[in-house]
């Protein structure tokens, strides 16, 4: 049985349920569109730093943030586009503006669409017109996130996309990871190195984007917990990043359409046309390790 409730907590709550395997999934449109819960069998599947969370001034620590028009941050926060600078900071504003919810569903799963909209706030550090639909949908041990990204300008729209899941881990160092890539750049020491399929956890924070994944699918085993996370997703994703701090529960895999200050480098970038819609998937399954 599949089911959508309300409630005010810090903000206004959706709850995403299917009964009968036991899972539930908490999306708060007002803050960012963002998932902050994901329940499966007792289990928590997300981090999230609830603390922080009621602190409009700061960035969400947890659940899934979106990233959108950028991933990552840019030098001194700045882009041109014809000749003009404009300011964006860390992976953009998504993840920050309040969405709008436009559909909801519960016949063969527990489903609701989100939508963002350009306004004048975006305008004046995003010059483009577009819309955004998210749709959540909870289904059993999967979560899909389907996404929708259209531009209502009259000039071809430069942009990339991501998403940021903190996966809650109790200890990191039994963490076994596939991840489909050889090559990564540290983020930190800006180097490129060969990826032999593990972190070292004794460093104070690990921030690495892999490189040309030779598969859209990546994977956690968390033999603590006796949990694993799988994530698949579209081909529009050309970088996985991995990031986490030392002392903190989660970990971070993360699925971008292109590498740091892509839109001003122009790699992997996304230029969607005037008029023109562009579809992307992301899907996260969560198993039990025997």
């Amino acid at each position: 049985m599949f089911t959508i409730t309300t409630e005010k907590k810090d903000y206004q709550t959706y709850t995403l349920t299917d009964s009968q395997a036991n899972s539930t999934l908490e999306i708060v449109p007002e803050r960012g569109g963002i998932v902050t819960t994901w329940r499966y069998q007792n289990q928590d599947i997300f981090y999230f730093d609830a603390e922080r969370f009621r602190d409009p001034q700061k960035s969400v620590r947890g659940g899934i943030p979106i990233l959108f028009p950028i991933c990552g941050n840019l030098p001194d926060n700045t882009y041109a586009h014809q000749g003009q600078s404009y300011t964006l900071k860390q992976h953009g504003f998504a993840r920050d503006l309040p969405w709008e919810v436009a559909e909801q569903a519960t016949d063969s799963c527990a489903s609701i669409t989100l939508v963002l909209d350009s306004n004048e706030k975006t305008r004046a550090v995003y010059p483009f017109d577009f819309k955004i639909a998210f749709t959540y949908q909870l289904q059993g041990n999967i979560l899909t996130l389907k996404q929708s990204y259209t531009n209502n300008s009259e000039t071809a729209m430069p942009f990339s996309t991501g998403l940021h899941p903190y996966f809650l881990v109790t200890a990191k160092d039994p963490l076994e990871f596939e991840i489909p890539a050889s090559q990564l750049q540290d983020h930190i020491t800006q180097e490129f190195r060969p990826f032999a399929g593990s972190f070292d956890f004794s460093l104070e924070e690990i921030d690495v984007a892999l490189l040309s994944p030779t598969q859209q699918k990546a994977s956690i085993s968390d033999r603590q917990r006796g949990l694993k996370i799988t994530l698949d997703y579209s081909p529009i994703y050309s970088t996985l990043v991995f990031w986490t701090v030392k002392g903190k529960d989660y970990v971070c895999l993360e699925p971008w359409s292109a590498k740091r200050n892509a839109i001003n480098t122009g790699e992997n970038l996304i230029h969607l046309e005037p008029g023109k819609s562009c579809e992307a998937v992301v899907n996260f399954y969560v198993s039990n390790l025997d």
